[in-house]
């Protein structure tokens, strides 16, 4: 794993927009997954910004969440689909058609489960994976516990991550207790990875990252076996944890 050191929030979001608006520009028709959530939002900025400076097309470009609320209409500010609309696709010139969220209002969630998995097997493999650190070690919502060779699927959130994403509801009752991701053997079928990791609040989470052991305990734990993972992180979750791995 390649660690980028960053002073700050905004350096660590420019980075990586910089990073990925460079790869959209040499490959037009890469395949990006794509994150939500606090962390990645700068990264949307800075993206939104090299758009219309740069004119970076994403007219070619193939997206893929990561995962979604069950319960959630996907007009619903609160869903992946309202957050990814508001912060990137509105805004760019990517085509509809070519972009994937899980349907956290499919009837038969197992086989939205399977066919998310088609429709990565057929557009992809991701080219770049986005992600962020859980405080608990998880990546997408794969939370402590799940499997390495898991494949999209349904997930019951832990307290922890239900009150970490509380934030952005009028309560922690209003949090779904359940979600779509895709699992942890999806997401490390991806070609290249970038972690973004931002707030002191992830610290502990990143030093566990890189001296704990690989362990299903800790999700995050299992990028170690990825041949290719980018490490974009900010000074305040650097510490000891400034060697490269």
């Amino acid at each position: 794993m390649d660690i980028i050191h960053t002073t700050s929030y905004e350096a660590l979001s420019q980075e990586a927009a910089t990073y990925i608006a460079k790869q959209v520009r040499s490959n037009p028709s890469i395949v990006l997954g794509l994150a939500t959530g606090s962390t990645p939002t700068g990264m949307y900025k800075h993206l939104l910004k090299d758009h219309i400076i740069n004119k970076t097309s994403y007219g070619s470009v193939t997206t893929f969440n990561l995962d979604e609320y069950i319960g959630l209409h996907k007009t619903d500010p609160n869903s992946y689909y309202a957050f990814m609309e508001k912060h990137l696709f509105q805004h760019i010139n990517i085509q509809k058609d070519n972009i994937f969220i899980p349907d956290g209002l499919a009837v038969q969630l197992d086989n939205e489960c399977k066919s998310y998995e088609e429709k990565l097997n057929t557009h992809g493999p991701i080219d770049i994976q986005v992600l962020g650190l859980g405080e608990n070690g998880h990546i997408g919502f794969n939370e402590p516990g799940t499997a390495f060779n898991s494949r999209t699927h349904v997930v019951e959130l832990t307290a922890s991550t239900r009150n970490a994403n509380a934030r952005f509801f009028k309560d922690t009752a209003d949090v779904p207790s359940h979600a779509l991701t895709m699992g942890i053997a999806s997401i490390m079928g991806a070609k290249e990875i970038i972690l973004l990791v931002a707030g002191k609040n992830k610290a502990k989470a990143f030093e566990q990252l890189l001296y704990g052991e690989i362990s299903e305990n800790f999700p995050a734990s299992v990028l170690k076996k990825h041949p290719c993972v980018k490490i974009i992180a900010d000074s305040t979750v650097l510490g000891k944890s400034s060697i490269i791995a």
